[in-house]
This record gives C-alpha cells, sequence and structure tokens, in this order.
C-alpha cells in the first residue's frame, strides 16, 4: 500500500513538473517576442525548453540576482577608481600651471623665452605621463570586467543554464545578455519556483569601460 502510495505521489510530482515546464516555456516564448528578431532567431524551441528545465528548481532564479549585484558592485568600484585618478590628474595640472605662472613672474624678461621652452618640456611629460596612467586604467578596467562576465559565464553555465559558456565573441555575449533579461523578467512576473501564478500580464555590461565624449567615466 505504502509503495503504491508513493508511486501515486511520484506520478504527481513529475505532473506537476511538466505543468511547471509548460508554464515556464510559455512564459519564455512570449518574452521572446519583445527581443529583437535576429535575436528571437537564435533562440530556438529546443533552447527554451532546455532554459525552462534549468529554472524547475528555482536555483538559477537565485544565483541571477547575486551574479548582477556583484557586477554592479564591481562597475561602481572600477568607476570610482578611475574618477579618482583624473582628480589626482585635476590637481597635477593645477599645481604645474600655478607653478610655472609663479615662475614667469618671478622671472627676468629676458630669461622669460628659455623659461618657457623648459615649461612646455615639462607640460608635455606631464600631459605624456597623465595618458599613460588612462590608458593603463582603462586596460585594466577592461580586463577586470571580461574577468567578471568568464566567472558570470561559466558560474552559469554550471548551474546547466543553456546559452551560457565562457567567451568572448560579442554576438554569443549579447545573447546571454539576453537570456539573462528574459530570467530577470521571469522574476519579475512572479514565476520562480512554489508561486502559483505566472503573472503574464505583465548590466551584463559588454566587457567594455564607457565613458562620454570628453573620455569621463559614465557611472554604471
Amino acid at each position: 500500500m505504502d509503495r503504491y502510495a508513493g508511486s501515486l505521489e511520484e506520478v504527481a510530482d513529475g505532473t506537476r513538473q511538466q505543468e511547471r515546464h509548460y508554464q515556464l516555456l510559455s512564459a519564455l516564448q512570449s518574452l521572446v517576442k519583445e527581443l529583437p528578431s535576429s535575436f528571437q532567431q537564435r533562440l530556438s524551441y529546443t533552447t527554451l525548453s532546455d532554459l525552462a528545465l534549468a529554472l524547475l528548481d528555482g536555483t538559477v532564479f537565485e544565483i541571477v540576482p547575486g551574479v548582477l549585484e556583484i557586477q554592479h558592485l564591481i562597475e561602481k568600484s572600477l568607476y570610482n577608481q578611475r574618477l579618482r585618478l583624473q582628480n589626482e590628474h585635476r590637481v597635477l595640472r593645477q599645481a604645474l600651471r600655478q607653478k610655472h605662472q609663479e615662475a614667469q613672474q618671478a622671472c627676468r624678461p629676458h630669461n622669460l623665452p628659455v623659461l618657457q621652452v623648459a615649461q612646455q618640456r615639462e607640460l608635455e611629460a606631464v600631459e605624456h605621463r597623465i595618458h599613460e596612467e588612462q590608458r593603463a586604467m582603462d586596460r585594466k578596467i577592461v580586463l577586470e570586467l571580461d574577468r567578471k562576465v568568464a566567472d558570470q559565464q561559466s558560474t552559469l553555465e554550471k548551474a546547466g543554464v543553456a546559452g551560457f559558456y565562457v567567451t568572448t565573441n560579442p554576438q554569443e555575449l549579447m545573447l546571454q545578455m539576453n537570456l539573462l533579461e528574459l530570467i530577470r523578467k521571469l522574476q519579475q512576473r512572479g514565476c520562480q519556483a512554489g508561486k502559483a501564478s505566472l503573472g503574464l500580464g505583465g548590466r551584463w555590461p559588454l566587457p567594455a569601460a564607457q565613458y562620454d565624449q570628453e573620455g569621463s567615466p559614465v557611472p554604471p
């Protein structure tokens, strides 16, 4: 009798899982229609079905917010580092400008041309140093973001999320960003495991720093 009851429970569990999978798959198919047509073509029925299977137990829904939060904190930290470097360079330029003005005021007229040549050389050397430090910072930012993206890809791949693996291909990265967006929207619509209603009524910065036209970092 107990074995019979257990078998019935297993069948019931299997049926609930199938229904849950169908609900998630239907929700994903609905959300995919909001994406550009080029990405809709990449997200086949099989890919969406595999993604729905990965979402069944709710683990991925718990992983994704943490992954995105860590990325946001890293982006904010890197932005602040570059901002501090820019402030240091601004102070350096101001100090050099004041030093040159004071030297010119104290200089005798006949020595002024020689002083100005020397000051120009010093200014060029400082600007070169600033340029190199900014380039080094930008390289650091890009490498750090690349590393973080690879960590995220590996984490989601290990969690069995369809479409995720370590890659730097821009098209694949954009596809993965869209998959993350689908998962995030499912969360917003109440599709996590254990919730009765799907409610269908309703970063992953590419690995590159973003700056405005003047070269200032844009906050994340």
